[in-house]
């Protein structure tokens, strides 16, 4: 029987050993799509620290998740920021999101508090901040302070990046909302679900696994590519670094988009 039971939803954990057992159970740790390869990689390893922490305070899930969102929102901002300073500041901002990211679900199953809200408000954070980076890296490739005319090419191509993200983003809900309404099962989320069935495409699946640019439109991976690109800038000129790379990623995001499209399409996913 688990030390933690639903008749004590606010009890403190005794150890992180607990907390662990309680908050990382094997359907969070082994899911395929939810849980980011950085949390994989480190970060769950540490947020129980943070959880542990948040425990000791009256701060709902909901209440830790606006944090995740405020978080992100920053990370954003960073952005705008010219320079070396701005892109390291994101690139930070951008870890700490998703280090609170862990822990608004570790709250939330320690106090048994999960609820649809709770789900939503993880959707605006991350949908919300992964289109405000790319704004950003759009006015960063303008340069500052703007000049229009002039730089509407760039905070344009910034803001068609971003719909091209949110769109790619909303391709999963999209299958979820069409599953509900046909009727059918809700997805788990372990491999297979969303393998093609169309051999072609299938292919194709394989070969982007080994050519991963379509992993590129996440918050934590736009920071690195900010944060990089900032240290390119260090031996070209700033602006022609941010500029070429904001053309290389927006072509790329429309290959992803069709890409994720199809593989849908072609999987049993959105078959009855």
């Amino acid at each position: 029987m688990s030390p933690h039971t639903p008749s004590q939803p606010a009890a403190r954990p005794t150890s992180i050993a607990q907390l662990r057992e309680v908050t990382q159970p094997p359907e969070v740790r082994l899911r395929a799509n939810a849980e980011h390869w950085t949390a994989s990689l480190y970060l769950r390893d540490l947020s129980p620290y943070l959880t542990w922490m948040l425990l000791k305070t009256s701060i709902s899930a909901n209440g830790v998740t606006g944090l995740m969102i405020l978080t992100g929102w920053l990370t954003a901002a960073a952005l705008l920021i010219p320079g070396f300073t701005g892109a390291a500041l994101a690139l930070i901002l951008g870890q700490m999101q998703m280090l609170v990211d862990c822990s608004d679900g570790e709250v939330a199953r320690w106090r048994n508090t999960r609820s649809p809200a709770g789900v939503f408000l993880d959707k605006v954070g991350h949908y919300s901040t992964e289109a405000l980076i790319p704004i950003a890296l759009g006015i960063r490739a303008a340069g500052w302070p703007l000049d229009f005319p002039a730089d509407f090419a760039w905070t344009t191509a910034g803001f068609a990046l971003a719909l091209i993200i949110v769109l790619n983003k909303a391709l999963n809900d999209m299958v979820h909302v069409a599953r509900a309404n046909a009727g059918l099962e809700k997805l788990s989320d372990r491999k297979g679900e969303a393998e093609p069935s169309h051999s072609l495409v299938a292919k194709l699946r394989r070969f982007a696994r080994f050519v991963p640019f379509h992993r590129l439109y996440h918050s934590v991976e736009l920071t690195m590519i900010a944060f990089a690109t900032a240290i390119i800038a260090l031996f070209v000129p700033a602006m022609a670094a941010e500029r070429t790379v904001l053309l290389i990623l927006l072509p790329l995001a429309l290959l992803a988009l069709g890409g994720h499209f199809v593989a849908i399409m072609a999987s049993k996913r959105v078959r009855s």
